[in-house]
């Protein structure tokens, strides 16, 4: 991959701001519709992500922020990798243990990673 510009690894500013951005959406959806209960909020920000990264690539922050997730060998993540990595986004540890391509292990453990637009 290149070390610069499209189709770069995306780096950790673009990814936190792209997550924030996802959350502020689920937690403005869970306020309206759920009364902001954190399950629900988590519940929004999940569903958000298989659905999108699933069918199209990217989130709304993704999208926003100019990244989107693709496997390592090329092509779309899909829907199986979309919930896997999801999931283990959710528990947040995966997300936070990165190594120095700057993929966490909700990456590793699908073989994704997000690259620059």
């Amino acid at each position: 991959m290149p070390d610069v510009g499209s189709e770069s690894i995306a780096r950790a500013g673009r990814r936190i701001l792209a997550i924030c951005i996802d959350w502020g959406i689920a937690l403005l959806i869970s306020n309206f519709a759920f009364g902001g209960d954190s399950w629900a909020t988590l519940a929004v920000f999940a569903i958000e992500q298989i659905l999108l990264i699933g069918t199209l690539g990217y989130s709304i922050g993704h999208r926003i922020v100019g990244i989107h997730v693709v496997r390592l060998g090329g092509g779309r993540a899909g829907p199986l990798a979309a919930l896997v990595r999801t999931v283990l986004l959710c528990l947040v540890i995966p997300a936070v243990i990165f190594d120095p391509d700057q993929r966490g292990l909700h990456d590793k453990a699908m073989n994704t990673v997000l690259v620059r637009m």
